[in-house]
């Protein structure tokens, strides 16, 4: 990221260390590596890197591992989470954001090892301390999944 790409409202990029300054989740939860295309205000684009060393494909499935869908969401909110930060700014330091609603989630096909997830977030409103958002997660360019949620940011 760079304060001036920030500053004029041009789209940047947020690294690894970016994100996990604006939000709390840490490895193994942590599932986002990057977000690009931030549009503070209006969008960003998480990236996730779906790797067989995830804890999760030990018992989902041992034979078949998927990416579970309550996890394909998370990285949305997850996403979500780091638009807000950047948005918000420094006002969003020592806050959390937690889900409120998930709405109309739909999982189209499965993410595997190996799969590079592509999650694109639109800010829908926002009122207060109240966000909703639309989210969809792509790989190869084909939808995976899709929700539409809301989220509050309250003090830590």
């Amino acid at each position: 990221m760079t304060d001036a790409a920030e500053a004029v409202g041009q789209p940047y990029e947020i690294d690894l260390d970016g994100i996990m300054r604006k939000i709390p989740h840490r490895y193994p939860f942590l599932l986002i590596d990057k977000v690009v295309d931030v549009r503070v205000g209006e969008s960003a684009v998480g990236i996730k890197n779906v790797t067989i060393t995830e804890p999760y494909f030990q018992g989902h499935f041992p034979r078949r591992p998927v990416m579970p869908g309550v996890l394909i969401v998370e990285s949305m909110a997850q996403t979500a989470g780091v638009l807000v930060g950047a948005t918000l700014g420094p006002k969003a330091e020592g806050k959390l954001v937690y889900f409120m609603t998930i709405d109309s989630a739909r999982f189209r096909a499965p993410v595997v090892p190996g799969d590079q997830l592509r999650i694109e977030v639109k800010l829908l409103r926002s009122r207060m301390s109240v966000f909703k958002f639309d989210g969809k997660a792509f790989v190869d360019g084909r939808m995976v999944a899709e929700a539409t949620y809301s989220a509050m940011i309250m003090d830590d």
